[in-house]
């Protein structure tokens, strides 16, 4: 297996300057010689990392199809250094985006997963503005129970009074966490960011086919925040798949099936339209 596996050291790359400075731990699986195809981009949620079931799967399928796949853990995820306490959607973006650049691709295909999709919808914007000259250019994105401006959507509103003590006086709340023993810690900058990231306040344009996988018994991110977020696509060709049954993971085995066919279906629509009329 060993010879097969040419991304298994991580990289590291440095990102921000003086006391901003963090390094950032990448898994890059280069693309097999002259396989044009674009490049898989996984982007983790929060507090989940480049080694979960989804991302591993996902380079998976990147090592069957000959295809390069870059992964990242975001600053205090992982194997990245960086507080995590520190970390904000603009931190992470950038991280992504300094990763991406770093690595240079041609096109990429953005796989974003819960908190991971709203900053592949972020990175969206900025390919757009700048593609193909600093940046790739952007083939098509999988979001897999996408979060887009979950600190104003789903966490602000349903603040408890306890909550929003905490975020006045430390600065940070605690809630408990069904996926580890240690408590999620939303910072007061985690959210004051957010807002100044958000995507649903106006339309997104991303020029690429999008197909979103959304649980309908996800307690995290409920089902109908999938359906606002089509509603803010409608220049894009857009696939919204429900899981009946599917919960805020998506990673049992049927699901991963899922996913990686939605993935493949990305890689067949960019190789057609890279074709001539």
């Amino acid at each position: 297996m060993s010879d097969q596996m040419p991304d298994s050291a991580p990289q590291f790359l440095t990102v921000g300057e003086g006391e901003a400075a963090r390094e950032i731990a990448m898994l890059v699986r280069p693309a097999q010689a002259g396989n044009g195809a674009p490049a898989l981009v996984w982007l983790s949620g929060y507090r989940s990392d480049m080694s979960g079931t989804k991302a591993v799967e996902l380079d998976g399928l990147a090592a069957e199809l000959g295809l390069a796949c870059i992964r990242l853990d975001y600053s205090g995820h992982g194997l990245s250094g960086g507080n995590f306490g520190e970390g904000t959607i603009s931190r992470w973006l950038e991280e992504a985006l300094a990763v991406i650049r770093h690595v240079a691709p041609d096109r990429v295909i953005l796989v974003g997963s819960s908190m991971g999709g709203w900053i592949a919808l972020r990175l969206a914007q900025k390919l757009a503005r700048q593609g193909g000259v600093t940046l790739p250019k952007l083939a098509g994105m999988v979001l897999i129970a996408p979060a887009p401006d979950f600190t104003s959507e789903l966490i602000e509103p349903n603040l408890k009074a306890k909550e929003r003590k905490s975020l006045a006086e430390r600065g940070y709340f605690e809630e408990r966490s069904q996926y580890s023993p240690e408590p999620n810690i939303y910072t007061r900058a985690l959210i004051e960011d957010g807002r100044k990231n958000r995507v649903l306040d106006g339309i997104i344009e991303t020029g690429c086919p999008v197909h979103i996988l959304q649980g309908m018994k996800d307690a995290d991110v409920p089902h109908a925040h999938a359906m606002k977020l089509v509603e803010h696509l409608p220049a894009d060709d857009v696939v919204l798949t429900f899981v009946r049954d599917g919960d805020h993971r998506l990673s049992r085995p049927g699901d991963i099936a899922l996913l990686l066919s939605a993935v493949k279906g990305i890689i067949r629509s960019s190789t057609n339209r890279q074709m001539p009329a």
